[in-house]
Order: structure tokens, then sequence, then C-alpha cells
């Protein structure tokens, strides 16, 4: 499937399909260098593995923007970021080596809190103010949807917290994994109930 973030570079790379895969690595990362020198790179992306399955994370030139567990389609959500963003999106893996390092520390239990820019462009009103508190629930804690609604300022929009931790952009990063039932019991992931499991127990939460 031909996507609109990495059109440029398949049509470069056309003619070259029986050269040296090294080579063609080179090539990409001088077409890369040189897209991000001139301003034409505006979203860059790297896909990386984890306990919870493979991982895409897309960065601007703000901080990181999104990352998506693969059952969410990489290709659909890159797509996406094409339109709400900027089709000018290229596989570009150095630009988050400092998110996938901090990922590679946090899932071997040695970092409790990501210390990453952030863009919050894809999050608006109150959803943004939900995103907004996650961080401050501390590792190995939980809240409920209600407490959560109370401390955005909204107690009755219970339901609204549920959206909002759906459709969080930056899970893992932003931890709407902690955010649980009133009963205790787990609730919703975008990352799938067991993503969700693993990470809580990973935390001592669970």
């Amino acid at each position: 499937m031909t996507t609109a973030h990495d059109t440029a570079t398949t049509e470069l790379l056309a003619p070259l399909h029986a050269a040296d895969p090294a080579d063609l690595d080179r090539l990409h990362a001088a077409f890369v260098a040189a897209a991000s020198a001139e301003g034409d790179l505006d979203v860059a992306y790297r896909t990386v593995d984890s306990p919870v399955g493979l991982l895409l994370l897309a960065a601007t030139e703000a901080g990181l923007v999104r990352v998506a567990f693969q059952r969410e389609d990489h290709d659909a959500v890159l797509e996406r970021l094409a339109t709400a963003i900027s089709p000018r999106i290229l596989r570009a893996p150095a630009r988050l080596d400092t998110v996938a390092r901090e990922l590679d520390e946090y899932f071997a239990g040695i970092r409790q809190r990501f210390d990453l820019p952030l863009d919050h462009q894809l999050s608006k009103g109150f959803r943004r103010s939900v995103l907004a508190h996650l961080p401050e629930i501390g590792y190995g804690q939980t809240e409920s949807y209600a407490q959560v609604a109370l401390a955005a300022g909204s107690p009755r929009a219970v339901r609204a917290v549920g959206t909002a931790c759906a459709t969080n952009p930056l899970p893992l990063i932003v931890p709407c994994h902690r955010v649980v039932r009133s009963d205790g019991s787990f609730g919703g992931y975008l990352g799938g109930t067991e993503a969700k499991q693993l990470l809580l127990h990973l935390e001592g939460a669970a």
C-alpha cells in the first residue's frame, strides 16, 4: 500500500530495487537530511518494538505528536497525520531516538516519568484538559474516571473522560492507562485490555 508519507522516497528509489540494502539506507538517510535542511520534513516517524507490540512514534519539530499501537493500523494513522498536520511525512528515526530510549527505559523498569517535548495539537477543548491532568497521576497509582473528571474541572463529565482517554494521541507517554473504573476494574484502553493490564502490572498498580 502506497501512502502519502513516503511517496517521494518510493519514487526516488524505484530504479534501485536491486541495490544493496545498505546503499538504500544511506540514500534514504541523505534524502531525509536534505528534506529536513530544506524545511520539507514536518512529521518524522519510526516504529519500535515493545512488550505491548510494535509502536509507531511520530514527531513534529515541536515534539512527539503521536504514539500508535499496531492494532490502530499504522498506515491509517500516518494517513490521518498527513491530513491533520502535513503530508510532508518521512521515516526519520533519528528525530525519535530519545523517545525510543526513554520507552526502553520505562519498559525496563528504570524510568518512571518521561522527559520529552510534546506537541498537543491533536487534542482540543475538554479532552486536552483531561490529558493535561493525566501525568499528575503518579507512577504506580491510578485514578477513577470520576476523579479525573473532577480534576479536569467537570465532575459530571465522566463519559467525556472516557472518550478523552480512548482518543489519547500519546498513550504511554500521557498515561491514560492509569485511569480505571470506580470499582477498580480496568476499563477500556486504546491498546487493548491486555496491554493496559501489562502496564499497570509493570508499574505495580495492579
